[in-house]
């Protein structure tokens, strides 16, 4: 059973509902001679739009749409034992994602397509091997010695464990089943708010479709499942105030030692500390006190404890504040908000742009419409991750997650209210949807859980494949020999260990992958840790500026491998003093020619 099994089900119960639009309506209690106090079950006589076909007799049990009767399940016991073992939506939403991942074409390779995993993997075999968090660098020549921060060390030992058990396909596995269960928790979040489940099921298309731009096996994954929980929590807190809001407090230090997007949580947290705080003034201003002081909002108080417990509990990591004025730093850095594309504004004019344009758009006049309401955090929490987004495409995931269940969640308002001014294709959807809903006691959604058993299934055979048909090329888990220079390599193995080798940043996270400790690169994905002068030296090499020549002595290069449509691989062709070794149509390798070979060659 697949996405398309279930639009069959919802196909087949809109058959049932929609035929009972050629019998007569039965009226609502108190109409067309009806009492007052007529049959006001969910689906009942009682309620408008409710016929024999569509909620079942009474005395006789269920009805199928040409009238006949069904086969009834034996008691709600056997009924309910029944449930439990029916697959949820979300366990569907779950396989179907992880299917279209490892089925597709790129299949275990889809999610390796960023070559940080690289040195992930390495930085946590350093860890594990020496008991040490690192505090200098271990990867580059350029910054040897210099202090450097693990700061997603716990990814990285995560990454390391799978990888020296299963490979690189343990480290697409977990990319796959985070990813996939990120999706199935958003949308059992969307239920739980209400949302119709139709809306719900159109919603996370939206909400996936400009997310999968960032579908990689790298820690910043971790930050959507930690951003859905704090959602989720907080929501819940507010329905209900109870202990579990604190367990936030631990979250926060999961995620500070997993990946530095915990910043995201004290932003949100912050959000509804104000915007809670606001609301309660604002609808409910603070009663005076006999000594004439101004009581705080309850909600304001609470909030802000928790804003001050998990603050505290970012400093629980091995760095302590010294992580936080690098990331602080880092964020601040012109550089990396201009050369690193995932810090750059989005650019519209791709397919998955246009949908985050539009729900940007219709996320914006939301927020005018919660804030008519006076519903400020829900607004506020709108506005800020929008803001976020436009300035940096790494924010799209995280706003989308924000701002797709607030939009399902309005529309599923929309619709009520278009079935209770008389609608009645838009009531049977309705209806349709409540079969399904947790709160309507829909079967299909009556467990608590993101994913049952048939989950858990998916990922023991999923394994089992990667297991079994490893070697096979649609299933070997590497990076994509297209995006990195995985034959060079292959064929250069020894030419470029322990040499000066320049390359690309995300070749360098390749070459750290393939020849560490061996091999040291000259510069690689860590934004975040080279000087400005090395970063600003790199951008003249990538355009083969007027400074080239310069720059490469002045490193001591005895090596270059960097793609065949870079500048400096033209240049590079005709300068006397290097020579082209190697050519795969992928990526060019050049050796320094040496003094006298040089003078015999003039």
């Amino acid at each position: 059973m697949n996405t398309v099994s279930i639009w069959n089900i919802l196909a087949a119960n809109a058959r049932v509902r929609i035929g009972a639009l050629s019998h007569r309506w039965r009226p609502l209690p108190g109409e067309a001679g009806l009492p007052a106090n007529g049959l006001t079950g969910r689906l009942g006589p009682g309620r408008r739009g409710a016929s024999p076909a569509a909620t079942g007799d009474q005395a006789g049990g269920p009805m199928a749409g040409d009238g006949s009767p069904t086969p009834r399940l034996e008691g709600r016991r056997g009924r309910a034992r029944l449930d439990f073992l029916a697959p949820s939506f979300a366990d569907w939403v779950f396989i179907s994602i992880l299917a279209w991942l490892f089925f597709g074409s790129a299949a275990a390779t889809s999610l390796l397509g960023d070559g940080d995993t690289g040195w992930h993997i390495r930085a946590g075999e350093y860890i594990l091997e020496t008991g040490e968090f690192p505090r200098h660098d271990l990867f580059s020549f350029t910054m040897e010695g210099r202090e450097w921060f693990a700061w997603e060390w716990l990814a990285d030992v995560l990454f390391a464990v799978l990888h020296s058990v299963f490979g690189l396909k343990g480290i697409s596995f977990l990319g796959g089943v985070v990813i996939a269960g990120t999706a199935a928790g958003i949308f059992r979040y969307m239920l739980w708010r209400g949302v119709n489940v139709l809306v719900a099921m159109v919603s996370l298309f939206v909400i996936l479709s400009p997310s999968m731009l960032h579908w990689l096996a790298r820690p910043h994954m971790f930050t959507w499942v930690f951003l859905l929980i704090t959602l989720w929590v907080l929501e819940a807190d507010r329905r209900k105030p109870t202990r579990w809001l604190y367990a936030l407090v631990p979250l926060t230090v999961l995620w500070t030692n997993t990946h530095g997007g915990f910043v995201a949580q004290l932003i949100t947290i912050g959000i509804y500390f104000v915007g809670t705080g606001v609301e309660e003034v604002w609808n409910r201003p603070a009663k005076q006190t006999g000594d004439g002081r101004w009581r705080l909002p309850p909600s304001f108080r609470r909030y802000g404890l928790l804003l001050l417990l998990c603050s505290g509990a970012t400093l629980i990591n091995p760095y302590g504040y010294q992580l936080h004025v690098h990331i602080a730093a880092y964020l601040r850095s012109d550089f990396i908000l201009k050369a690193v594309q995932e810090f750059q504004a989005p650019d519209f004019r791709g397919e998955a742009m246009k949908v985050f344009e539009c729900v940007l758009f219709l996320a914006i006049l939301l927020a005018a419409k919660l804030l008519a309401r006076r519903e400020v955090a829900r607004a506020l929490l709108l506005l800020a991750w929008a803001h976020a987004a436009v300035t940096s495409v790494r924010h799209i995931p995280l706003f989308m997650m924000v701002a797709g269940p607030l939009l399902a969640s309005e529309a599923t308002r929309w619709l009520e209210a278009a079935g209770k001014r008389g609608n009645q294709w838009v009531r049977v959807l309705n209806e349709i949807a409540a079969d399904y809903s947790p709160r309507g006691g829909g079967r299909f959604e009556s467990r608590p859980l993101a994913v049952g058993w048939l989950s858990l299934a998916a990922m023991a055979a999923l394994m089992a494949l990667l297991q079994l048909l490893d070697g096979k090329p649609s299933w070997t888990a590497e990076f994509p020999p297209v995006r990195f220079p995985a034959m060079a390599c292959d064929s250069l193995g020894e030419r470029l260990k322990g040499r000066r080798v320049l390359s690309t940043d995300q070749w360098g996270d390749y070459l750290i992958y393939r020849f560490y400790p061996e091999q040291k690169v000259f510069i690689d994905g860590r934004s975040d840790f080279y000087d400005r002068e090395v970063l600003d030296d790199y951008m003249v090499l990538l355009g083969a500026t007027w400074r080239w020549e310069e720059v490469l002595s002045r490193y001591e290069f005895e090596a270059v491998l960097i793609p065949v449509d870079w500048s400096l691989s033209a240049v590079l062709k005709t300068h006397p003093e290097w020579h082209l070794a190697y050519d795969d149509g992928t990526a060019v390798f050049f050796e320094r020619v040496p003094p006298s070979r040089g003078k015999e060659g003039s």
